[in-house]
């Protein structure tokens, strides 16, 4: 599974914009890069300088280079055979989604446990984006359906999908910047002692490669804040807070101090001496909250999910 920056690269193969365009006066001295970021927000810089390279953009009839200067005034064409857009691969399905907001840039989503967020092996169809592309027709036309994060399969709560191109180079932009805030509620197995980061670089395992891990050498940079919520006999509730966001990051993370969550089929194998959690059908990890800026007009947003029925249940029968 990708993690956002890596679906970033993907961009690239965006349709081109089809009508030419003028370097404003007030980008003179810029790199041509930036200046075309500016001129098109709806297309991120890397995805510009991808283009600039394979000279599908010709400023006053040249392909020059993304560090090259401009002056102001030049006229900026796009080739005539532009690549195809990166449209997502899947149909359309009538699945049910859990629909907490929407306009016309955006749609927030509370992903029920069990639901697969991209089709990939073995899971081909009845995934988020076969439902998003039922939802909402247009996003067709957008790379990975507008989808910029994930969750995991059998991890609950909030995603936040692009409806425009413009809205999903900005989320990405977020995400890049983590300015994104992902809350998730956590049930640790054992007794948490106290609030804590674990800043550990993950990165596939050595030896199981289905399975990330923390490595000490050519690892990516991976934090991940806890802080004890309620505290039972066997486990601990924790509200956990994203700063990177790698494949499994919170589940491999607690792992590595010895605390992984309940129902963890891949990191938390050990038994808890406690049946409830033990018979707990999949990892008890809920995306709880989600703020971000609106890509149109910078407005702060939050949404709140509430645990799903199971977490719920689980956690009522721990405090009786």
């Amino acid at each position: 599974m990708k993690t956002s920056l890596e679906i970033a690269a993907d961009y690239s193969r965006s349709p081109c914009p089809a009508e030419p365009a003028t370097v404003p006066a007030e980008c003179a001295g810029w790199r041509l890069d930036a200046a075309l970021a500016r001129l098109f927000p709806e297309h991120s810089r890397s995805r510009l300088q991808s283009w600039l390279k394979d000279g599908l953009i010709r400023v006053d009839g040249a392909a020059l280079p993304a560090k090259c200067k401009v002056h102001g005034g030049e006229r900026v064409e796009f080739a005539v055979d532009q690549p195809v857009a990166a449209g997502p691969t899947g149909a359309a399905e009538d699945i049910p989604l859990d629909v907490i907001y929407e306009d016309d840039q955006l749609i927030v989503i509370d992903k029920p446990a069990g639901l697969v967020v991209h089709p990939g092996n073995g899971q081909p169809s009845g995934t988020l984006l076969n439902a998003l592309l039922h939802h909402a027709p247009g996003l067709a036309e957008i790379p990975r359906a507008g989808i910029v994060h994930r969750l995991d399969k059998d991890t609950s709560g909030l995603l936040v999908v692009a409806k425009t191109l413009t809205a999903q180079t900005d989320l990405v932009r977020q995400l890049q910047a983590r300015t994104v805030k992902r809350h998730y509620l956590a049930l640790a197995l054992g007794i948490v002692a106290g609030d804590g980061t674990v800043d550990a670089p993950m990165g596939r395992h050595a030896v199981q490669r289905t399975k990330m891990a923390v490595v000490r050498s050519g690892g990516k940079e991976a934090r991940t804040h806890y802080a004890v919520r309620e505290r039972f006999a066997k486990c601990t509730l924790l509200e956990c807070r994203l700063e990177t966001g790698r494949t499994h990051q919170i589940r491999v993370h607690l792992a590595s101090i010895k605390h992984p969550l309940a129902g963890d089929p891949t990191y938390g194998r050990a038994k808890s001496g406690d049946a409830r959690l033990d018979a707990f059908p999949r990892q008890a990890l809920h995306a709880w909250r989600l703020a971000l800026r609106h890509p149109v007009g910078g407005a702060e947003m939050h949404w709140e999910s509430p645990l799903p029925d199971d977490f719920a249940r689980l956690l009522e029968s721990l405090r009786e």
